[in-house]
């Protein structure tokens, strides 16, 4: 049966849903058409393998695309106060294989006399001053040709500077009461974005409300008017858009436009969120929030059915060409399901290119009917979903429903112990749904109490794919799938094949050895990874007839070292630690029998087969020179043998170890030490003395030498002894 499902839930037919051109075969096992060790997946082929291998017409399952129109009302021909029909289908279901496109068609007829809803947004930023008076005769001349449209027309006025806040705006308070120059008379304050006018029919208040507009003014520049727009879009109610209506935003400027980001240069760091937040005729935060990005912008013109127009001067006109007030009618469509892919072709008279994104057709003229071959692909089985197709700036929408066709058509006779699956299951599609408690491809395994979850787990090496995906887990064990060129995998978990080894000059193992479960066994007289090399270790050979010096392995005639050694044979290590620090306690113990390794010295030092003790050494030679675990300096050579750990070791004989301190000097010269600083202490706290006494006697001395005494007896002095003249002395 030859089906290219989406999938086959029983039958695991994913590779088959995934191809349109494959098919299903309906055939079933016992009659041969599945082969012992082939997978069920070569049931899915074209519809010219399957009858090859013996599968007949009637036995081929191929469903094709389904197509239900829902809901098709006729195209209106004129406006007559109720809702036009001005595209055709409004509904379809379609029923679609994975990868098979389904093409429909999709007319659409322009209303004569439609509503037309235009807001006009004038730009009253200083620089304007020039073309004031022609913006509004502009706007006089809008409604005049709105009135020649349509019957059911309406206009509406806003206008727009910038945010009041620096630095884009002037904030001195008499600046931004009077933005402009001292000479300009009608100057109104700076403002963001004003409402001036809701959607209305009366020509005579929009001519007013138009003339009675002044000049405003800001620093920089760039403008607001994507925070105008945005306000214009999302503010149905108060602006009034109709809701069966062409919507239309006209923009008059001269100048480019802030986009999100630049709110920052004003410390103005919340996003736009797109919300409507006028009162009282103002948008109020306009200081708070940052510009919506043109990508908002765009999003909410789109949901809303509004298509922008601007009227700029000529140095602007690249900065704002979108689009052009004409009769082109652009197809599109709305966010697509993952997956789903849909093409536009248009079918008129002056239609763009096929297109992945819309469809295009131009100078489309009232009551003109023109088409679109819109078609639709699932590239995966997915679950009921739908989308809107919609042509750009109108109501009128077309719902497309779509689903999969991912499940097996056999219409097999309703049998659950249907002989082939040994009396315990149905045969669905040529293979057996088994009953509950039983499992296999033929449902002859009874599972019983046991868990089916365990007997998967059994068939999984390490957690991974189930057999490796090379086979069926049958009662807890794997039975391989058979490869294309006929041999199995094999293994416990079917993960060994004969066929994908390393291959050499484009022969597997280089033609030279059997391929075993993915690795090449090489012949005799050949190694390598694919047996690309002959055996000889000629040039692995050093200068003393050793291969690689013991240290790495001779493949492919070329050294494979051990780690740290280097090519081309081994000789040396870089990185590798230092033989003469590794080696230092072993040449104590060996050389001199002491150390950590004294006691056990041959069992420890196996790596040192031979040592010598010498007298001298050859200059020639690399010395090393350690110190042991008494402090003395050792003095050796070591030369590296063959193999990693292998050295022989030459040891001078005396070693230079330090001479032990004299105990008896040391204690007497500390004594002497401490002697000596004392008296040196004395002598000099003695000369401090000194030397204060002595600058004391010269200073009395200075004072005395300075004093002027009188030289006469103090009156109040009485002498210590007293004389007595004897009367009657007479001296002799």
């Amino acid at each position: 049966m030859g089906v290219m499902f989406a999938e086959c839930p029983q039958l695991d037919m994913s590779n088959c849903s995934k191809l349109a051109v494959q098919n299903f075969c309906h055939k079933n096992v016992m009659f041969d058409y599945i082969k012992k060790g082939e997978q069920e997946a070569v049931r899915c082929d074209t519809r010219a393998q399957l009858i090859a291998r013996g599968c007949s017409e009637g036995e081929i399952v191929s469903p094709k695309n389904n197509e239900t129109v829902v809901k098709d009302n006729p195209l209106s021909v004129t406006f007559e106060q109720q809702e036009p029909v001005q595209l055709r289908p409004q509904e379809i279901k379609l029923k679609v294989r994975p990868g098979l496109p389904t093409t429909f068609s999709v007319s659409f007829r322009r209303v004569e006399g439609y509503p037309v809803d235009l807001y006009y947004l004038m730009d009253l930023s200083y620089s304007m001053a020039d073309d004031l008076q022609n913006v509004k005769e502009l706007g006089q001349d809008l409604f005049a040709a709105l009135k020649g449209i349509t019957e059911h027309g309406q206009i509406g006025f806003g206008s727009f500077v910038d945010k009041t806040v620096l630095p884009f705006t002037n904030t001195n308070k008499e600046k931004l009461q009077k933005p402009c120059d001292n000479d300009e008379h009608q100057c109104q304050p700076a403002f963001g974005y004003r409402h001036v006018l809701s959607l209305t029919s009366k020509e005579a208040e929009f001519r007013t409300k138009v003339s009675q507009q002044y000049i405003s003014g800001n620093l920089d520049s760039p403008e607001g008017s994507l925070d105008a727009m945005m306000q214009a879009a999302v503010c149905g109610d108060k602006i009034g858009w109709r809701n069966s209506s062409t919507r239309l935003i006209v923009l008059t400027t001269d100048a480019g436009f802030h986009m999100a980001g630049d709110g920052k240069l004003a410390s103005i760091l919340e996003p736009n969120d797109e919300q409507c937040h006028l009162e009282n005729q103002l948008y109020v935060k306009s200081n708070e929030m940052d510009y919506p990005s043109v990508g908002q912008l765009a999003t909410q013109l789109e949901r809303n059915n509004i298509q922008p127009i601007f009227a700029v001067t000529k140095e602007v006109e690249r900065v704002y060409t979108v689009s052009k007030l004409s009769s082109k009618v652009t197809l599109t469509h709305d966010n697509l399901p993952e997956n789903v892919r849909v093409t536009y072709k248009p079918i008129c008279k002056h239609g763009g290119p096929a297109g992945d994104t819309e469809g295009v057709c131009d100078n489309v003229a009232v009551r003109e009917e023109i088409y679109f071959n819109v078609t639709v692909t699932a590239d995966e089985c997915m679950k009921e979903t739908a989308f809107i197709i919609r042509p750009r700036g109108i109501k009128d929408t077309l719902k497309v429903t779509i689903s999969t066709i991912c499940e097996c058509q056999c219409n097999d006779p309703v049998d659950n112990s249907h002989p082939y699956c040994n009396g315990t299951g149905q045969v669905i599609c040529g293979t057996c749904r088994c009953n509950p408690g039983f499992v296999g491809q033929t449902c002859g395994c009874s599972i019983g109490d046991r868990d089916e979850r365990a007997l998967k787990a059994s068939c999984q090496r390490d957690g991974g794919t189930i057999c490796e995906g090379r086979g069926d887990c049958v009662c807890g064990r794997c039975v391989c799938h058979a490869m294309p060129g006929g041999a199995n995998y094999y293994g416990e978990y079917c993960e060994c094949d004969d066929e994908h080894c390393e291959k050499y000059q484009n022969q597997l193992c280089g033609g030279n050895g059997k391929c075993r479960c993915g690795e090449c066994k090489c012949n005799a007289g050949y190694e390598g990874s694919a047996c690309q090399c002959k055996k000889s270790d000629e040039q692995c050979r050093t200068d003393d007839n050793t291969v690689c010096f013991g240290r790495g392995v001779c493949k492919c005639n070329q050294c494979e070292c051990n780690d740290g050694y280097q090519p081309p044979y081994c000789e040396t290590c870089i990185g590798c630690p230092d033989s003469c620090q590794t080696k230092r306690k072993c040449i104590e113990c060996l050389g001199f029998g002491t150390g950590p390794f004294a006691k056990n010295c041959t069992e420890a030092c196996k790596s040192i087969f031979t040592h010598n003790m010498v007298s001298s050494f050859p200059q020639t030679k690399k010395t090393c020179q350690q110190k042991d675990s008494e402090g003395c300096w050792m003095r050796f050579k070591l030369e590296q043998q063959l193999g990693v750990d292998n050295y022989t070791a030459e040891i001078l004989e005396s070693r230079e170890c330090p001479e032990l301190p004299n105990i008896y000097a040391i204690i007497g010269g500390s004594i002497a030490g401490v002697a000596l600083i004392g008296l040196l202490i004395l002598l000099l706290i003695k000369g401090l003395i000194y030397m204060n006494d002595l600058k004391e006697f010269r200073k009395f001395e200075s004072e005395k030498k300075k004093s002027k005494w009188a030289e006469a007896d103090n009156p109040l002095f009485e002498k210590a002894t007293t004389t007595v003249t004897n009367p009657t002395f007479t001296g002799e």
